[in-house]
């Protein structure tokens, strides 16, 4: 399991101007918050948090920040991107409270997409949800939930109720058959017939003619 640490710095400069600075210097500003305590503004190295976020374990594993010391648990609840630029500009992290329930968004692994019944009948995979939101204890939150489809054949469709989810972990208010049971994944039929089949149709059509 992936685990990442960074340093961060409290800041006592707030506003557009002053986080302007701070991104000049390659400081990103964030935000930490939740657990029932106060918000705290702090700022972290701007390239190393770049450079971990581009690991897709990034976004839904427990992370620990170091401020002035202390380590502080916390997961990413939300992050700004510059529109053209390959630079993040402004951080949400949530405070993570061991032996206390939590969200948190977790992205699905889809295995056996080649070998599953409906690919090699000539479907194609069409994916629909590629993450979910789980809700379970800190020292049970997955990096990822593997979707297995080896046995899906065309026509078939996976809804969240069908997820194999590890223990201890639950996707929230989900009902099987309801309007929240999501469709994650379905194999397409493949569209028109063979070859084959193409070339008996055309000798029925001029016998037809005859």
């Amino acid at each position: 399991m992936s685990h990442f640490e960074f340093d961060a710095e409290v800041r006592t400069e707030k506003g557009t101007g002053a986080s302007r600075r701070l991104r000049r210097a390659e400081r990103l500003p964030a935000v930490l918050y939740g657990a029932d305590e106060a918000p705290v503004a702090i700022t972290l190295d701007h390239n190393k948090v770049n450079q971990a976020q581009e690991q897709e374990a990034f976004y839904s594993q427990i992370l620990t920040l170091k401020i002035d010391g202390k380590k502080v648990e916390a997961i990413v609840k939300a992050m700004q991107r510059h529109p053209y630029k390959p630079k993040l500009l402004h951080v949400d992290f949530q405070r993570v409270k061991r032996g206390e329930a939590m969200s948190a968004t977790v992205p699905l692994r889809f295995a056996n997409e080649e070998d599953s019944a409906g690919v090699r009948a000539g479907g194609t995979v069409m994916h629909l949800v590629n993450e979910v939101t789980v809700r379970c204890l800190p020292k049970d939150l997955p990096e990822f939930i593997e979707v297995d489809i080896l046995n899906l054949n065309t026509g078939d469709t996976l809804h969240l109720s069908d997820l194999k989810l590890p223990k201890g972990v639950e996707i929230p208010n989900l009902e099987a058959g309801s309007d929240n049971d999501l469709s994650v994944l379905s194999i397409q039929p493949p569209k028109g017939g063979s070859e084959e089949g193409e070339g008996d149709t055309e000798a029925d059509s001029e016998e037809t003619q005859e």
